[in-house]
């Protein structure tokens, strides 16, 4: 998708009452997100895990986090359950859920992901500490996606 294509979109979507856009095409897939400034990231529909597409912003916001390499370091993976919105704690003020080298318990409350405007409680599906988040608050998350790598 060439630039001029997508710095329509994002002026669509900015000027328009539609909060999120995503459109896919067969070099990629696209999603705009309005929150007060419009960010863009793009992914490769049928992925590579070779090199991962540049993320271009539309304006001086950072671009969306990409997913994690495969390349992980050796411990156990919590992954997404559903498509949604991560977030680290329950409210913008409040105590993060896990923090890395907490230690967590197998069905400990480790984050939420916020879909269809619900929030849902992720449970951990192991014990151990935790090594590394590997998502961002407030960033979009897949299905399959890792969250968290737990020693």
């Amino acid at each position: 998708m060439d630039l001029r294509k997508l710095k329509t979109l994002i002026d669509l979507v900015s000027e328009s009452n539609i909060s999120e856009l995503e459109i896919t095409e067969a070099e990629g897939k696209v999603r705009i997100v309005k929150g007060g400034v419009a960010t863009v990231a793009m992914a490769p529909v049928a992925a590579a895990p070779a090199a991962p597409a540049a993320a271009p912003a539309a304006t001086t916001a950072p671009a969306a986090a990409e997913p994690a390499a495969p390349a992980e370091p050796a411990g156990k993976v919590i992954k997404s359950p559903m498509v949604g919105t991560f977030y680290r704690a329950a409210s913008p003020g409040a105590k993060p859920f896990a923090d890395v080298g907490q230690q967590i318990k197998e069905g400990e409350a480790v984050c939420i992901i916020e879909a269809m405007k619900i929030m849902n409680e992720i449970e951990a599906d192991c014990s151990g500490r935790i090594l590394r988040i590997l998502c961002e608050n407030g960033q979009p998350v897949e299905f399959g996606q890792p969250l968290f790598i737990v020693e």
